[in-house]
């Protein structure tokens, strides 16, 4: 992180200093983050945490729908029969899975890149 070197004053009116303090304090925030992430159109600090967290809850959403899809495949090689019917079902849902996870990782490219700024 670059070393901060200078520092801005500003004349504010003391109950929106206070409005200011109290959205940073429910955000989680500093002052300062919010001024200037504001000025340079950036996403805050708060918002980039909740970001990364519902990026740790997809992922584990589809780790666990992978894990499902490894125990049929399992079962299917003992008992070294599936109807087609069953096998029709489950490579429809590995497609829609397929489709689902391209486009989570098209979101998740614009969510870096608005992270980045």
């Amino acid at each position: 992180m670059m070393e901060k070197e200078e520092r801005i004053f500003i004349r504010i009116q003391k109950s929106r200093k206070e409005n200011w303090k109290k959205l940073c304090s429910q955000k989680g925030i500093s002052l300062s983050s919010l001024i200037i992430d504001s000025v340079e159109n950036r996403i805050f600090d708060d918002e980039r945490r909740k970001v990364m967290a519902f990026i740790e809850k997809q992922d584990n959403v589809f780790i666990k729908i992978e894990t499902n899809i490894n125990q049929v495949a399992r079962i299917v090689n003992g008992q070294k029969f599936i109807s087609e019917k069953l096998l029709d079902d489950f490579s429809n849902t590995l497609s829609e899975i397929e489709k689902m996870k391209k486009e989570q990782n098209m979101i998740f490219s614009r969510i870096y890149s608005m992270l980045g700024k």
